[in-house]
């Protein structure tokens, strides 16, 4: 297939797969709507060479340590001073997804499929990758798909959780007296892209250097000291975090740079490749499996919000909402919060107080469990395979 037409037909995927999204509220996640479509495609007789055809596969098998410096760009260190009890228990909520999976998935779905689930669905894109390059290293083409596929579907049971317990929420705080605290309006907790003129060029050499950095050092320490356990994307993270909050790199620095889109899309690629060889027997095979790794980790999530509400104090309802947003992250904890607030609220004003209670709470939730938690777990595991 050539390469232009390769890409051309990636790009109308990705399209109808954001128009639905929208049209849905996200209800149908534009992962699940291209996967879907690729699926569909390669079965009636898409050439299964499209993504390496298109070039885009090789540049996202690449430049994934760079997105993770743009990942850690976007944190805000003082943000999630303010939320500590909220940035706890969705770490929390990360490894209780991990330590149930360990601990019954082997009997139910196998060692190597719960040590393969725990990431994606702890995660998203970034820790399905990660774990499905461990799992494509020991020859288990099957486990990566799985990586994928748990990708894909988390959101459909994430989702109606999250809106249910927030509703809960909004309505336990319009019952009681906590609407009523004068509440001062923040910044977006999201970082802002600052308006200053910048070279873009210059952006994203300071961004490669920087994931560079972060292979060697992950490299060094893998070859020369044994320690395994360094994943080169964790490094980039933090130094994406570090560099940042010192001033050496731009907050966002992807989308000053003006490439974040089509970064994105690459990436997104190395995730739907592994649906070129996933045969309708093959799909089949693996239903049983994402729908036991998904409920046990679902539970897992659950178990550990209940225990930590308890010991940090926080509102049961609102506990289990940040847990579960492991399972869709930003920009869904975004969206949620006001469909929410909106929903519950009688009038403008009451709509902005709910909304200034649960938005910051659950896009620290996102960034703690998607972009942090669920990466350095997918390191931890993924030499277990």
């Amino acid at each position: 297939m050539k390469a232009i037409a390769a890409i051309a037909y990636i790009f109308i995927v990705y399209s109808i797969g954001d128009y639905i999204s929208i049209k849905t509220k996200s209800i149908v996640s534009s992962l699940f709507t291209c996967s879907l479509i690729f699926l569909i495609g390669f079965w009636i007789g898409v050439p299964n060479t499209l993504f390496e055809d298109s070039g885009l596969l090789q540049i996202g098998s690449i430049i994934i340590p760079a997105m993770m410096v743009h990942m850690g760009s976007m944190i805000n260190i003082n943000q999630l001073k303010e939320q500590w009890k909220t940035f706890l228990l969705a770490v929390g909520a990360v490894f209780g997804i991990a330590i149930l999976l360990l601990l019954i998935g082997p009997f139910i779905i196998g060692r190597e499929a719960s040590i393969v689930s725990a990431p994606p669905i702890a995660g998203g894109l970034i820790a399905g990758i990660q774990i499905g390059e461990f799992a494509k290293a020991i020859d288990r083409d099957d486990l990566s798909l799985l990586a994928t596929f748990l990708v894909v579907v988390q959101g459909f049971v994430g989702y109606p959780l999250a809106s249910f317990f927030l509703k809960k929420e909004a309505m336990r705080l319009k019952s009681s007296n906590d609407l009523l605290i004068k509440e001062e309006h923040k910044k977006d907790e999201i970082r802002e892209i600052d308006k200053k003129d910048v070279l873009e060029n210059f952006l994203l050499a300071k961004t490669f250097l920087i994931a560079l950095i972060a292979t060697a050092f992950s490299q060094f320490c893998v070859e020369r000291l044994g320690l395994k356990l360094v994943d080169k994307n964790i490094v980039a993270l933090i130094l994406g975090i570090i560099f940042c909050e010192s001033g050496v790199i731009e907050s966002n620095i992807l989308r000053r740079a003006n490439s974040f889109g089509f970064l994105i899309a690459s990436i997104m690629v190395v995730i739907f490749s592994n649906l070129a060889t996933a045969t309708p027997d093959i799909v089949i095979n693996l239903l049983p499996i994402i729908v036991g790794a998904l409920f046990i980790g679902t539970i897992g999530i659950l178990l550990t919000s209940f225990v930590l509400s308890k010991i940090l104090k926080l509102s049961i309802y609102m506990s289990f909402a940040i847990g579960v947003s492991a399972l869709f992250g930003f920009p869904g904890t975004f969206i949620l919060s006001n469909e929410v607030s909106k929903a519950v609220g009688k009038n403008q004003k009451e709509r902005e107080l709910i909304l200034n209670k649960i938005l910051p709470k659950m896009l620290v939730a996102g960034f703690a469990t998607v972009s942090i938690a669920s990466v350095v777990l997918a390191g931890i595991l993924g030499p277990m395979l």
